[in-house]
């Protein structure tokens, strides 16, 4: 006859060696805890569904006035050469325009944001702060324009930059930063609320 399905013995528990301590956080050169990849991620991805509502709000009404302006309604057949020249050209210059408007949405509101108060929404919302590597200087607006340089104007145009800036801290020691942190000499602290 088999044993039931039922309760099972807990687990052992194994308790840590005598004299083991945990290893103590990571600290910026000023002493305060540098903030983890998790809570990084979760601000970056915060602050990234805010600018996609701005980008949003720019890019619909000028998709919505493209399919009204272009768009056969009648089901007559469509010039191909009215396609190409009357369509595929201007939502060209628009999709430029597009990325331009973002970038500079972009730079306002990590730049601007983070020479104030070296926090975005996202930032302040999950209690980290960007801060100058050196502890002593303040983070100048120069520094916040280079992060917004490599992170946003490199990973706009070089495929894939974007992956590697942002894991990138995930294997720098000791201060955990990203690329466009190294650019910028800054780092990414917890901040107490």
């Amino acid at each position: 006859m088999t044993q039931p399905y039922g309760p099972y013995p807990a687990a052992p528990h194994h308790p840590a060696p005598p004299g083991y301590r945990p290893p103590p956080p990571a600290l910026s050169p000023g002493g305060q805890p540098l903030a983890d990849f998790g809570t990084r991620l979760l601000a970056y991805l915060i602050d990234s569904a805010i600018l996609f509502a701005v980008a949003t709000l720019f890019a619909t009404p000028v998709m919505f006035y493209f399919l009204l302006r272009w768009v056969d309604f009648s089901g007559g057949p469509a010039d191909p050469g009215a396609f190409f020249g009357e369509i595929v050209g201007p939502l060209l210059l628009v999709e430029l325009g597009l990325i331009a408007v973002l970038l500079i949405a972009y730079y306002v509101y990590y730049v601007e944001m983070m020479h104030r108060s070296g926090q975005t929404v996202g930032k302040k919302l999950l209690g980290i702060r960007v801060v100058a590597a050196d502890p002593a200087r303040r983070l100048t607006r120069t520094m916040a324009a280079k992060r917004y340089l490599v992170e946003f104007v490199a990973g706009t145009f070089v495929p894939l930059f974007v992956y590697l800036d942002g894991l990138w801290q995930l294997w720098d020691s000791p201060l955990q930063q990203t690329l466009h942190d190294k650019a910028a000499q800054t780092v990414v602290i917890k901040v107490s609320a």
